[in-house]
């Protein structure tokens, strides 16, 4: 199961499994077979996925790389190219974000304005206009702080219990999470989130908004009512705060289910994304199963290079990631 919250990025730092990481990448981003995997990912979709940006320096020389080397594409023009039937031009990718992190808004929207880049946010709508952390980052800092559950063997590293809970039935998920919040020594700080008027400015400024579920399940581990309820509940509050439905969904954690799927197609969502690591057709086949990119603000751009071309994935593959 792909964790779309544990991704590395390969930053500078002083770790030696990130100095390995570093050194690998340049490799990659040398090797003789990265303008044949540019050739051909020019004729392919890539849909960049980020989340936060942590490093605005790096996420600005990422988008400039972009606008130089490639097309970028709105979410409306990908939606057309879906409706009409007709492939995109070679060398187009999307930018997208998930969940709604304020520092898109604050760091962000800046970087995309100045290359003239469009962008689609999809945002865990029971967040929007509170102060209410994400679950995951409440989970790690709950258990960094002793917090304990059944299902998290003593001693368990705050981002692998993060992984361990996504495994779990949802309803057994939010179990182990009451029980982690009412064992911390300290609860999990707050975290302001975005605000109805900030979605409007971001679609103003030319980043679609999308929905991301309520607040952010593993859809695969609810029940048919449960997921459903997920992605009905967010359309609505999105509907009412933007003034029109959302159109496009991205699933959380990547985990595609097909009770959810089926809510999409009857309120007529165009498109929905996955989170494989794979670019997809420039006219992809199934629209609401769309293959993204991993990537975050602090990839390097050795790395960004060969994410773009599709060497990085499929090494990626090679080595068994998923």
């Amino acid at each position: 199961m792909p964790d779309e919250h544990a991704v590395g990025g390969g930053a500078d730092r002083t770790a030696p499994a990130d100095i390995r990481r570093n050194r690998i990448d340049t490799v990659l981003r040398h090797s003789p077979l990265q303008p044949a995997f540019r050739a051909f990912a020019a004729g392919r979709l890539a849909v960049l996925a980020y989340h936060g940006i942590d490093d605005p320096p790096a996420f600005a020389a990422q988008m400039a790389r972009l606008a130089r080397s490639a097309r970028p594409v709105s979410l409306a023009r990908v939606e057309e190219s879906l409706r009409e039937r007709r492939p995109l031009p070679p060398r187009s990718v999307l930018v997208t974000f998930d969940d709604g992190d304020r520092s898109l808004l604050t760091h962000g929207l800046p970087v995309l304005a100045r290359h003239g880049i469009p962008a689609a946010a999809y945002v865990i709508a029971g967040h929007i206009g509170g102060d209410r952390p994400f679950w995951w980052s409440e989970a790690a800092h709950l258990v960094a702080h002793g917090g304990t559950a059944d299902a998290l063997p003593p001693g368990t590293a705050p981002e692998a219990a993060v992984r361990l809970l996504k495994q779990l039935p949802d309803r057994e998920r939010r179990d182990r999470l009451d029980a982690l919040r009412g064992t911390a020594s300290a609860p999990a700080p707050r975290q302001p989130q975005l605000t109805p008027a900030d979605l409007r400015t971001l679609r103003r400024a030319g980043v679609a908004i999308g929905n991301h579920t309520l607040d952010h399940p593993c859809l695969d581990r609810c029940s048919a009512e449960d997921s459903a309820a997920q992605v009905d509940r967010a359309h609505a509050l999105l509907t009412d705060w933007l003034g029109e439905p959302p159109t496009s969904f991205a699933y959380p954690n990547g985990n595609l289910d097909p009770h959810a799927e089926r809510a999409l197609t009857a309120l007529g969502y165009r498109s929905g994304f996955l989170f494989d690591h794979r670019h997809d057709r420039r006219l992809p086949r199934r629209p609401l199963r769309i293959s993204r990119l991993r990537v975050n603000a602090c990839t390097t751009l050795h790395r960004f290079d060969t994410i773009l071309s599709g060497l990085h994935p499929a090494v990626h593959r090679l080595r068994g990631g998923r």
